[in-house]
C-alpha cells in the first residue's frame, strides 16, 4: 500500500506498507535501538537475523509481519523489499531446507573428497601432496554423493556461504581456466540450476 506526499524539495515520498504471512512459523521481533532482531521458530529449528532500520518499522500483527515506513525515500523502499525477502527466506527455509549442489570436476588428477571431524578434506587436487581443508559451518549438513556434494541448511545465507567456501577451496589463479577446469563448482543454487 502506497500513499504519496511531497517533501520540502518537491520530491514525491510515499507511506509504504508490506505484509508477510507467517504460514504457521512462530515469529518474535525484538527492537534494539536502531536494529530489529527477527527470530523465526518452527518445531526445534530457529533462525535469527538482525536488520538495521532507522526509519523502518517491523512489527507482528496477528499472523502477519508488517514492514512499513512513513514518507519513505527510494532507499528506504529498497530496504523494505530486501527485509521482506530475507524474512520470506527464513520462513521458507524452516519449512524446507535450502539445497546447494556442487560438482567435483577433474581431467588431470582424480580428486578425492571426504568429511572428517567437521572438515571437508580435498586430496590430490592437481596432484598436490598436501590436502586442502574446508571448515564445515554449524547449522549446515554436507553430503557427498559420488561426484556431487549436497549442502543443506534451513538458513539460506549459511548454505550459500558453505557452498562458496567449498568452491573457493579449489580456486586456482596461476593456470589458464579454459584448459585447467579441475575443481569443485556450484551447479545448483537453492534449487535453481546455474
Amino acid at each position: 500500500m502506497h500513499i504519496a506526499s511531497k517533501d520540502k524539495t518537491g520530491k514525491m515520498r510515499k507511506n509504504i506498507v508490506e505484509k508477510i504471512k507467517t504460514e504457521g512459523v512462530e515469529i518474535e521481533i525484538e527492537k534494539q535501538q536502531l536494529t530489529y532482531l527477527v527470530i523465526a521458530k518452527l518445531n526445534d529449528k530457529t533462525i535469527e537475523r538482525k536488520f538495521k532500520a532507522k526509519k523502518i518499522i517491523i512489527e507482528k500483527i496477528g499472523d502477519e509481519i508488517v514492514i512499513k515506513a512513513n514518507n519513505a525515500t527510494k532507499k528506504e523502499k529498497k530496504m523494505i523489499k530486501t527485509i521482506k525477502s530475507h524474512i520470506k527466506n527464513m520462513i521458507r527455509g524452516l519449512k524446507q531446507p535450502w539445497v546447494y549442489k556442487l560438482e567435483i570436476c577433474f581431467s588431470h588428477f582424480p580428486i578425492s573428497v571426504s568429511i572428517v571431524n567437521k572438515q571437508m578434506v580435498i586430496k590430490n587436487f592437481f596432484g598436490e601432496k598436501n590436502p586442502r581443508y574446508v571448515k564445515l559451518l554449524d547449522g549446515v549438513d554436507v553430503e557427498i554423493k559420488g561426484n556431487i556434494i549436497e549442502v543443506k541448511s534451513h538458513d539460506k545465507e549459511l548454505a550459500g556461504r558453505q557452498a562458496a567456501l567449498i568452491e573457493q577451496a579449489t580456486r586456482i589463479t596461476d593456470k589458464d581456466r579454459r584448459i585447467f577446469q579441475d575443481g569443485i563448482w556450484i551447479i545448483e543454487k537453492a534449487g535453481k540450476p546455474i
